[in-house]
């Protein structure tokens, strides 16, 4: 048989069926794996004792013909989900400690569903950073490293312990959230796949918030299909979030048909942006040329707004930033720092508990919702965002999805843009238009660089239509048939 660890999501859950695999096996595997990379810093909490036992109990449903959709399948939670029990921090000093007492949405729905969690996740503090560096419990490593070169590397932020957890087979799929980018540019730089949802279409209740009108949770994992079948179980209306969307869940394995005949996949001409490395430039033709070949039709479209997204997108986040963690005050739960008053105790409290970027975004946020700046900053970049989305709809009047890159390069080293926070924003130039939208986009790994390095190819679609986005993935992605792995895992 396959190496366990081997296995795709989809091939562990047809081998658990068929009872030629054990759930006590397969999660004892990933245990052992979790063990095994503890090197990477991927996880913050681990649960697998807890993992284990509930594996006992999906092998009595499995024999007993009563197993659910993943019932068996291990798989780690980024810690940014409230777990009921289980620490959650946000990848945070001032949370350290915290133990929800319900438990989010979309985990109560994996839950249900029979995933075994393996425990939670790193990540950017408060998911702020896309290199995974701005963790209070130390960056996360990619288990790539370069050729010819064993500095660790980054792997993208935010959830960059989600994947390196996927890419190192500690886990088969993860969930993550993206704010800007947080799924797809690490599923790029450690060569995964990852798909960020329209916005709404998973709950965002019990997760702890970033920047509301932009964080999303979605699926990462090895493949697109694993990706479907995770967010699958994800997916879905919940009363308790206002901005969750009241319809129904498609069957989005069964929209990766491989067929993409007649598709109008469209080619932004403003995303050939000065200083995107020429190998990435070369994936995206290749891509497209990928796509040709499989029956698609390839049309130019304009997006003339995007120019103005990244700037955009850092005066919004850090405004809703900068007011949902107001909350953190060390009154009612999480650290608390005493101060001789009230105003030195929040002041301590926040200064122990907050990292500089955190510290960074508040302070951006706040200068732009004050009373002299709020119509200067704030209010035009709303207007501003409204632009790009309407550019975004009347570019998909003429096609039907749209091929870009995921991001400008591929991983870095740690440390190596740690003092540049413009550079390390410059990171999402290609996927913030789309948090922007509220559009899905899907990152799918499609080649390597000269170094060896995964680099990622990205597909934006229609609000909803996550169908189709996972139908033209899949596609891509078998014509790339990208089977490489880091050295070791």
């Amino acid at each position: 048989m396959t190496d366990i660890l081997d296995l795709s999501l989809a091939a562990a859950r047809r081998a658990l069926a068929d009872r030629s695999l054990s759930a006590v096996e397969l999660v004892g595997a990933y245990a052992k794996r979790v063990e095994a990379t503890r090197g990477l810093n991927a996880f913050i909490t681990e649960t697998l004792d807890h993992a284990v036992e509930a594996a006992k109990t999906a092998d009595q449903e499995l024999a007993s013909g009563d197993a659910k959709p993943l019932t068996g399948v291990p798989i780690g939670i980024k810690d940014l989900f409230c777990t009921k029990g289980v620490q959650t921090t946000a990848g945070s000093a001032i949370l350290k400690g915290f133990i929800p007492p319900y438990e989010s949405t979309v985990t109560e729905r994996l839950a249900a569903a029979g995933a075994i969690s393996l425990g939670k996740l790193n990540l950017d503090e408060f998911a702020m950073g896309s290199s995974n560096i701005t963790s209070h419990y130390g960056p996360v490593k990619s288990p790539w490293t370069r050729a010819g070169d064993d500095r660790p590397l980054v792997p993208g932020g935010s959830s960059g312990g989600s994947a390196a957890a996927v890419a190192a087979r500690a886990v088969l799929a993860a969930t993550g959230t993206d704010t800007g980018g947080s799924i797809r540019q690490p599923a790029a730089f450690t060569g995964i796949a990852g798909i960020k949802p329209t916005y709404g279409r998973c709950s965002r209740w019990g997760i702890v918030a970033f920047a509301s009108s932009l964080d999303q949770a979605g699926a990462m994992a090895r493949d697109v299909q694993d990706c479907a079948i995770l967010l699958q179980a994800m997916a879905g209306h919940d009363p308790k979030d206002s901005t969750s969307a009241p319809l129904p869940v498609p069957d989005w394995s069964a929209a990766l048909t491989g067929d993409i005949r007649g598709l109008k996949v469209g080619v932004p001409k403003e995303y050939r942006v000065d200083g995107t490395n020429p190998e990435i430039l070369a994936l995206w033709d290749q891509g497209l040329a990928w796509a040709r070949d499989a029956g698609a039709e390839i049309v130019e479209v304009s997006l003339p707004h995007t120019q103005y997204a990244l700037a955009t997108y850092y005066i919004v986040a850090p405004a809703e930033a900068s007011s949902n963690l107001a909350r953190y005050d060390g009154v009612r739960f999480g650290q608390r720092v005493p101060g001789k008053t009230l105003d030195e105790m929040y002041e301590n409290t926040r200064g122990a508990g907050f990292g500089a970027e955190v510290r960074r975004r508040i302070l951006i946020g706040t200068y732009t919702l004050s009373a002299g700046y709020y119509d200067a900053y704030y209010l035009k970049a709303q207007k501003v965002r409204a632009l790009i989305a309407r550019d975004f709809r009347e570019a998909f009047q003429q096609v039907d999805v749209l091929l870009t890159p995921t991001a400008p390069t591929a991983a870095f080293a740690l440390g190596e843009k740690m003092d540049d926070p413009i550079a390390m924003y410059l990171n999402d130039v290609f996927t913030v238009p789309a948090s922007l939208a509220g559009l899905p986009a899907m990152s799918i790994p499609a080649g390597l660089s000269s170094d060896q390095l995964p680099l990622g190819l990205h597909l934006i679609g229609r609000p909803f239509d996550e169908a189709t986005v996972l139908r033209c993935a899949h596609v891509l992605e078998r014509a790339a048939g990208f089977t490489a792995r880091p050295q070791g895992y």
